[in-house]
């Protein structure tokens, strides 16, 4: 049995876990690496990718970047979150805030030290990093359209460290970087939909409250279509060996997607939109293993 203090301990554990959203920071991890593995560095061997010091520096840079914009983005969101998720806003609250900006700034420290062992310019770039993260949730998170971009650029950024790193430009990345980034404008738009009740009591400039629904609907849909083209260039014009499995699954749930979207409307139905997407971008991370089957076994 756990004593109090244990389960205190525990309890806080949990709660700091979910301010940081472990569960993604791990997703994100895995596709780094699967993504060195098999795009960014696929003419070197796995052993000689999985033993590099310096990704694992940009991978805990990143890591510890990501998790400390979660924490800044839960401190100023905090009151929005009270009314659009009452029960995960319960349990991050267990942690005071002072706290969490501690973490906050221990985390920021890492990733800097972190990246200090790869090189200058990761220092510059994750201190510019930093400083984007911490402005997009101070400022620009509450703007329309431009809360939105800025958002998905900053989600595929620590994907962008990577490919600088391995200095490869292959326009199958370029590609790549552009399906994904087109996903996340998705989800960033889909999740504007479903938190109009918090957004529109405190203030927030979201597409929905400035524009409507409808026109919010149209954006997406928009959207929704260049990513459907996107997956079938993907498909056609590049060599993905079969991962073109996923895009096609993608494109499916995408057109299941459009036809949910113009029925909806209540938070309930976007959030089954929100998490298709969410479903999408997983699948995508580890379908990455697909492009070719054989490279465990011939890249050793």
């Amino acid at each position: 049995m756990l004593s109090r203090r244990q389960k205190h301990i525990l309890i806080k554990f949990f709660s700091l876990f979910s301010v940081v959203r472990g569960y993604n920071i791990l997703v994100v991890v895995i596709a780094q690496y699967l993504a060195s593995v098999y795009i960014f560095a696929h003419d070197k061997t796995l052993k000689s990718v999985l033993l590099d010091i310096n990704l694992l520096m940009l991978v805990l840079a990143s890591s510890a970047t990501i998790a400390a914009g979660y924490i800044i983005n839960n401190f100023y969101d905090s009151e929005k979150d009270l009314i659009n998720r009452p029960q995960k806003t319960m349990l991050d609250r267990l942690v005071s805030q002072n706290t969490k900006l501690s973490f906050y700034f221990v985390l920021n420290f890492l990733a800097v030290v972190f990246a200090s062992y790869v090189s200058f310019r990761a220092v510059i770039f994750f201190a510019l990093y930093i400083f984007a993260i911490w402005f997009y949730s101070h400022r620009l998170k509450k703007q329309p359209m431009t809360g939105n971009i800025v958002s998905a650029i900053l989600t595929v950024t620590p994907f962008f460290a990577i490919f600088i790193y391995y200095h490869n430009f292959e326009k199958v990345i370029f590609a790549h970087a552009l399906f994904l980034f087109l996903l996340v404008s998705m989800r960033e738009l889909t999740k504007d939909l479903e938190n109009i009740k918090g957004d529109l009591a405190l203030g927030y400039r979201t597409v929905p409250i400035v524009y409507g629904e409808k026109v919010s609907k149209k954006m997406l849909s928009v959207v929704a279509i260049s990513t459907i083209v996107a997956a079938f260039a993907l498909i056609f014009l590049f060599k993905i060996g079969h991962m073109y499995y996923f895009f096609y699954a993608s494109i499916i749930l995408l057109l299941l997607f459009l036809m949910i979207l113009w029925k909806s409307n209540k938070k309930t139905h976007y959030l089954i939109l929100h998490n298709i997407l969410k479903f999408i971008i997983v699948a995508g991370v580890f379908s990455i293993l697909l492009i070719d089957v054989s490279v465990v076994l011939n890249r050793i």
